[in-house]
C-alpha cells in the first residue's frame, strides 16, 4: 500500500528565502548533470553517481555530499521518465540515432530529501538547507508520525505550491512492498513529463 503525507511549511519571510535559495541550488545541480546525460546517455543512477559525483562535490560545495546524491537520483528518475516510458514522445526507440534532448530543470523544480539531510522526531522538523539546519515544529495527527518511523520511505520532495506556500510530500509503503515494477515510470505512474523540466532538441 503507497500513500503520501503532505506537510505545509508554515516559515517566515526569511526561511521562505532560505528554502528558495536551496530550491535554485538544486536546480543548478541538476543542470550540471543534464549536458553529461545528453552527451554520455548514462542515467542509471549508480553509473552516473561515478560519473559526476567528485566533480560536482568541487563545483558545488556548499550543497553538500547527500545533496549531490539526491541530485543525482533526481535526475535520474527524470530521465528514466523521458527517455524510457513507453508513452514518452523522446522514448529512446523513437529518437533512433538522433541526439538525446537536453534536460533543462526549472528554479521550481522539487528538491529531493533524504533520511540524512531531514529527520522528523517528536514533531519536529529538521532539514538542511546552504545556510545550516533550518526546524519546525508540526502538528502531526500521531497515525501521521508513526507512518513515518514504521513504513518505508520512498522519496521525500520539497516542492513550492502555486499559491508560495512550501509543502513537502512523503511517499510511504509498507516495509515488506516491493519497488515499482517499471521503473520507467514516475511516483504516479505516467509518462507525463513534469512542468518544471524543459526538453530542448537538438536539430
Amino acid at each position: 500500500m503507497k500513500s503520501v503525507l503532505r506537510i505545509p511549511l508554515d516559515t517566515s519571510p526569511e526561511q521562505g528565502q532560505r528554502l528558495q535559495a536551496l530550491q535554485q541550488g538544486f536546480a543548478q545541480l541538476c543542470n550540471a548533470l543534464a549536458p553529461l546525460v545528453q552527451n554520455t546517455r548514462v542515467w542509471n543512477r549508480v553509473a552516473l553517481h561515478h560519473l559526476a559525483y567528485k566533480a560536482l562535490r568541487a563545483q558545488f560545495p556548499a550543497m553538500g555530499s547527500q545533496m549531490v546524491c539526491n541530485a543525482i537520483y533526481s535526475v535520474s528518475r527524470t530521465c528514466r521518465v523521458v527517455f524510457q516510458h513507453p508513452d514518452s514522445p523522446f522514448n529512446l526507440t523513437r529518437l533512433g540515432d538522433k541526439p538525446l534532448p537536453l534536460l533543462r530543470f526549472t528554479d521550481s523544480c522539487p528538491v529531493y530529501f533524504d533520511r540524512h539531510t531531514l529527520s522528523l522526531k517528536a514533531g519536529q522538523l529538521s532539514m538542511f538547507t546552504l545556510d545550516g539546519r533550518m526546524r519546525f515544529q508540526l502538528s502531526l495527527r500521531p497515525e501521521d508520525e508513526a507512518a513515518f518511523h514504521t513504513q518505508k520511505l520512498r522519496e521525500i520532495v520539497l516542492s513550492r505550491r502555486a499559491d508560495g506556500i512550501y509543502e513537502l510530500a512523503f511517499w510511504l509503503t509498507d516495509p515488506d512492498e516491493e519497488a515499482p515494477q517499471n521503473p520507467a515510470a514516475d511516483a504516479t505512474g505516467t509518462a507525463e513529463i513534469p512542468e518544471y523540466v524543459m526538453v530542448e532538441e537538438t536539430v
